[in-house]
């Protein structure tokens, strides 16, 4: 069994545009920007916007549909208006996911900067409850694992488990991302005992069943560099091999593999990471 793989596209255009760039791709699964993922501001999609994505959505045979947020969104900051920023910011976008009926909205958790780990990790789930309440429905808000370092929090899985804990609702979800698990230095790839005790562990601490997306991306920079930088499959450190080995950990089988990798062109994921992601299974 392969699982469902697919890729972050560009939605330039219209967000309906994105379900063009997937079949251009082979992507069986699409992850997209809702608004600008550098800015504070969040623009909503027209009415006709909306519709036009939902009906290209069902031409696609309703394939998935996640969202990611904006990169500036750090609701561990201890500022109060970078928190305040973050909190409108994250609820725009989960608000664009739920008109959409995308499956969820993947985001950064973020960096407690020079607080204790306590409250930085306090100020997340409290903004995590917030976003939810917010956003009534059923559409899910995904904590993604960090490369750790400067602070940031969730490089490990007992950190995201205790956060998921915390927020208590049924929509709080994950995102596992390889190059990020790499240079967090959780994980290298290069045995299959050593996937299944890392797996056994986040079984343990989040459950496996709330893992609903891996990012499948190869690292620029080396194991434990706490630096994140991807880099498409085979021309990273994780290597093909990684990839190999990762592909056999069955229990990962039912998440949505998403490749958010530079692609060979320069210009995004491409076939080719598809095909070589599709060729590790």
């Amino acid at each position: 069994m392969i699982p469902i793989l697919g890729a972050h596209v560009s939605a330039s255009g219209g967000l309906y545009r994105a379900f063009e760039s997937a079949k251009k791709i082979g992507a069986e699964a699409i992850q997209i920007f809702g608004s600008s993922p550098q800015q504070w501001s969040v623009r909503f999609p027209s009415e006709e916007d909306i519709k036009k994505f939902k009906s290209a959505h069902k031409e696609s045979g309703n394939i998935p549909v996640f969202l990611h947020a904006s990169y500036l969104a750090n609701l561990a900051s201890p500022n109060e208006i970078t928190r305040a920023n973050a909190l409108q910011s994250l609820t725009g976008h989960l608000k664009i996911a739920d008109s959409i009926d995308a499956q969820g909205l993947v985001f950064h958790i973020g960096s407690g900067k020079d607080q204790s780990k306590e409250d930085a990790l306090k100020l997340v789930v409290e903004g995590c409850q917030k976003i939810l309440k917010n956003v009534p429905g059923k559409t899910q808000l995904i904590l993604e694992n960090s490369s750790a370092g400067g602070a940031k929090l969730g490089a490990t899985p007992q950190e995201i488990g205790q956060i998921l804990k915390k927020i208590n609702s049924p929509r709080a979800k994950v995102c596992f991302d390889t190059a990020h698990a790499f240079e967090a230095g959780m994980i290298e790839y290069d045995s299959l005992a050593k996937i299944k005790t890392v797996f056994d562990e986040w079984g343990r601490e989040v459950g496996l069943a709330n893992i609903v997306a891996i990012h499948a991306n190869d690292s620029k920079t080396l194991f434990a560099s706490h630096n994140d930088r991807h880099e498409n499959l085979g021309q990273g450190h994780i290597g093909i091999k990684g990839f190999q080995n990762l592909a056999k950990e069955k229990r990962l089988h039912n998440k949505v593999w998403l490749l958010e990798v530079p692609g060979f062109d320069g210009l995004g994921p491409d076939k080719k990471n598809i095909e070589i992601l599709k060729s590790c299974f």
